[in-house]
């Protein structure tokens, strides 16, 4: 968070922190269906109902709004994660995680996409503070996964030898490279291919 931003949510009060988080609501919304090129902080207003002197009490500029955007689709993408593989501990339940995050992309008729990739996608290489967070993302969401593959290998599922970070990375990237080409193909089925090699790959590294 900017030295500004955080300036100003500690002097929040409970009415201009329900502003401020309906404000990033809105955008995070609207990113997610129009990409931010075409959001503009004049769409924010109207579609969250603020004057442009409230949004910029809260944000200086439109740059500093999508920090925050990154950071609210960050926190949502590892709640989701941290929730589907708190007790993950085997190739089973990977494989049971596999077909949930399959099941929550397909309610989305393939076409949503991942909120941090979409935003990873079309900001990496416009904004260096974008990145950064957008890599910060990544690497949250990744460590959430390689706990659960240092579980199984605490728990003699994986070969000494396995390196649960690499695999995390690699599972990761499965899942981000299967989504970009399903929400393309409006199908679920190259999410699954791509999840599936992934789980493959990390069942080379089992013990059975």
């Amino acid at each position: 968070m900017s030295a500004t931003s955080a300036k100003e949510t500690r002097r929040l009060t409970p009415r201009g922190e329900a502003t401020r988080a309906r404000i990033v609501m809105t955008a995070a919304r609207l990113i997610y269906e129009h990409g931010a090129e075409r959001v503009t902080l004049d769409h924010v207003m109207d579609e969250s109902r603020v004057s442009k002197s409230q949004l910029y009490h809260y944000f200086a500029n439109k740059d500093d709004l999508i920090c925050e955007v990154i950071r609210l689709q960050t926190a949502q993408v590892v709640d989701a994660s941290q929730q589907g593989l708190k007790r993950v501990d085997t190739l089973q339940g990977l494989r049971a995680w596999r077909n949930a995050v399959v099941r929550s992309f397909r309610k989305t008729g393939a076409v949503g996409g991942c909120p941090v990739g979409s935003l990873a996608n079309e900001l990496s290489g416009q904004s260096e503070e974008a990145r950064r967070l957008l890599d910060q993302s990544f690497a949250a969401w990744s460590i959430i996964i390689g706990d659960s593959l240092a579980r199984m290998k605490e728990h003699g599922e994986l070969i000494p030898s396995a390196q649960p970070a690499s695999l995390a990375i690699a599972v990761l990237a499965a899942i981000q490279g299967g989504i970009l080409l399903a929400k393309t193909a409006r199908s679920t089925k190259p999410l699954e291919l791509a999840f599936d090699m992934a789980l493959d790959f990390v069942a080379q590294h089992a013990t059975s």
